[in-house]
C-alpha cells in the first residue's frame, strides 16, 4: 500500500516523498482514511510507529479543503499535549507536513513569554499545538477564541492525566464546541483512559495497531542489578567499557538528574540534561545540542519520554525505574524507531524490585538480568515471580548461583526456609536486629552464615555483621516501629 491509496491530496503526497515517506505504517494505514472520513478515534501503536503523521496528514488535508477561514483569535484545529518538548515536536511535524499548503500554525505552552502567542492568534489559525494549562491561559484571557474550533486532539492523554491535567483537560472540554471531531492518540491507553474516552468520542473507531501496553521487538532490554549508590560509578564503568556512544539516560528526579550530569562531566564526559526546573530555551538548546551530537549523554526526566524523535538513537538507560510502569514504555520507546534496533538497560537495585514487577506485569515478560564485575549488588534485587531468562553476565537466582558454584568445584550455601518473622540473632558477639531472608529460586532463602539447613529456631535467622548489616538494622528497627513495637537495642 503506498500513501497515495489513501486519498491524500498531491500537495501532501510530493512532500512525503521528499521527505523519504514510502509506504504507510500500520497506524497510518488505519487512522488517515477514518480521520478523513470525519470519524472519531481512539488509536493505540508503539511509539516510533509514525502516530503523529497518522492524524496530521488528514487534518492538513481536510483544512486545506475546507474554504472556511478561522476568525481573529480563533482556532480550527487544536492539539493538546502534556509537555512542552512534545508540543515543539508536533508543532514542527504540522510545519513539516504542510510545507506546500496555504496553513497558518503555531505553538504555546508555559515557561516562555506569552505575548509571541498572543500575537500569532490574532490573525487567526488552522492549527494550534499547547500544553493545556497555557491553552487556559490564553482562552481565560480573551485571547483565544473556540467557537470554530472543528477538531480537537489528544496526544499522548493517558500522560496528561497522569500528570494532573484531568481538571484542565474538563476545563477545555466546557469550552469546546460539543459538535467535534475527536482523536485520542497514545502509545499506551489503561482501562481508566478507555472509560474516559467513551464519554469524549462519538461513535469512536478503536484502533490497536500493536498488542496493548507493549515494547517494539526491535528494542533488547535487560536489565543490571546493583546497589543504589553504585549506580553512577557503574554507568561510567559500562559508558567507557562497552564504548557507548550517544546515550538518553532518564532519572526519577530532577535533582538526580543534575547530580549525575556533575558527576559526566566531572570525569570528563559531555553531558547536559533536561528536566522542570530548567527554563524552556535551555532545555530546548540541550535536546538540539544532543541532536547535533555536541553531547554524548543527555539525562531527562520523564518530562522527555513522550514523543522526542531522536535519529538513529542507539542507546536508552533507565538510570531509576519509572514509578509509572507506563513511562517505561515511552522512555525506551526513544530507541528502535521507525524499524531500527535500539537498546534500553535498566540499572535496577533492591528498593526498586516493586517498579521492576509493575513493568514486567504491564509488557508481560520478565527482563533478562546480569551484574557486572565489580559492582554486584550487597542487597539482592529479589526475583520478580517468575524466573528470569538469562543472556549472559553472573546468574541472578539462588538454584542458579549454587549450580555455578557446584561448576568452579565451590561448595554452594545451603538455602534455608523463610522466616515467619524477624528477630535479633548474636552475631559476632553483638545483638543484630536482622530482616526477614529474601526469596529466591524455588522460595528458598540464602543464609549468610552458611549454617545447614534446619539448625536455626523458628523465626530467627542469623546475619554476620559486616557488609549489609547496618541496613538490616535499620530496616528491622523500621518494621518494628511500624508494627507499634520497639526495636532491639544495638
Amino acid at each position: 500500500m503506498s500513501f497515495a491509496s489513501l486519498s491524500l491530496i498531491d500537495p501532501l503526497l510530493r512532500t512525503l516523498e521528499e521527505l523519504g515517506y514510502d509506504t504507510p505504517t500500520p497506524v497510518q494505514k488505519q487512522a488517515i482514511p477514518a480521520v478523513l472520513a470525519g470519524r472519531d478515534l481512539l488509536a493505540a501503536a508503539q511509539t516510533g510507529t509514525g502516530k503523529t503523521a497518522g492524524f496530521a496528514l488528514p487534518l492538513l488535508q481536510h483544512l486545506t479543503m475546507d474554504t472556511a477561514q478561522a476568525s481573529a483569535h480563533a482556532v480550527r484545529c487544536l492539539v493538546l499535549v502534556p509537555t512542552r518538548e512534545l508540543a515543539e515536536q508536533v508543532y514542527e511535524s504540522f510545519r513539516k507536513y504542510g510545507g506546500k499548503l496555504p496553513l497558518r500554525s503555531y505553538v504555546a505552552y508555559g515557561g516562555v513569554p506569552m505575548e509571541p502567542q498572543i500575537a500569532k492568534l490574532r490573525k487567526g489559525l488552522d492549527v494550534l499545538v499547547a500544553t493545556p494549562g497555557r491553552l487556559l491561559d490564553l482562552h481565560r484571557q480573551g485571547a483565544l477564541l473556540l467557537d470554530q474550533l472543528q477538531t480537537l486532539v489528544l496526544d499522548e492523554a493517558d500522560r496528561m492525566l497522569d500528570l494532573g491535567f484531568s481538571r484542565d483537560l474538563d476545563a477545555v472540554f466546557a469550552a469546546v464546541p460539543k459538535e467535534r471531531q475527536t482523536l485520542l492518540f497514545s502509545a499506551t491507553f489503561s482501562d481508566a483512559i478507555r472509560g474516559m474516552a467513551a464519554g469524549l468520542l462519538r461513535d469512536p473507531l478503536s484502533i490497536q495497531a500493536s498488542p496493548r501496553n507493549t515494547t517494539a521487538k526491535a528494542v533488547r532490554q535487560h536489565v543490571i542489578t546493583t546497589d543504589k549508590k553504585s549506580k553512577p560509578e557503574l554507568f561510567l564503568h559500562l559508558l567507557r567499557k562497552r564504548g557507548w556512544g550517544q546515550v538518553m539516560v532518564f532519572v526519577k528526579t530532577r535533582k538526580g538528574t543534575d547530580q549525575l550530569v556533575a558527576t559526566l562531566q566531572a570525569a570528563g564526559v559531555s553531558a547536559d540534561a533536561i528536566h522542570g526546573d530548567k527554563p524552556q530555551p535551555a532545555r530546548l538548546r540541550a535536546l538540539e545540542r544532543f541532536k547535533s551530537g555536541q553531547v554524548q549523554i543527555l539525562a531527562a526526566t520523564d518530562v522527555a519520554a513522550r514523543g522526542l524523535d531522536i535519529q538513529a538513537l542507539p542507546l536508552v538507560v533507565n538510570f531509576d525505574l519509572p514509578t509509572v510502569a507506563e513511562d517505561y514504555v515511552h522512555r525506551i520507546g526513544r530507541t528502535g524507531r521507525a524499524g531500527a534496533e535500539g537498546e534500553a538497560i535498566s540499572l535496577v537495585c533492591a528498593d526498586e524490585v516493586e517498579l521492576l514487577r509493575a513493568i514486567e506485569t504491564l509488557i508481560r515478560q520478565v527482563l533478562p538480568r546480569t551484574e557486572e564485575d565489580g559492582f554486584e549488588a550487597d542487597h539482592r534485587v529479589p526475583s520478580t515471580g517468575t524466573p528470569a531468562v538469562q543472556t549472559g553476565g553472573k546468574p541472578r537466582s539462588g538454584a542458579a548461583k549454587q549450580g555455578t558454584a557446584r561448576a568452579n568445584g565451590k561448595s554452594a550455601r545451603p538455602a534455608q526456609p523463610r522466616p515467619a518473622s524477624p528477630a535479633a540473632a548474636p552475631a559476632r558477639g553483638k545483638s543484630i536486629p536482622a530482616r526477614p531472608a529474601r526469596s529466591q529460586a524455588g522460595g528458598a532463602a540464602r543464609n549468610p552464615s552458611g549454617t545447614a539447613a534446619g539448625t536455626l529456631p523458628q523465626g530467627k535467622i542469623v546475619m554476620a555483621a559486616g557488609r549489609g548489616a547496618k541496613s538490616a538494622a535499620k530496616a528491622a528497627a523500621k518494621s518494628a516501629s511500624k508494627a507499634g513495637g520497639r526495636p532491639p537495642k544495638r
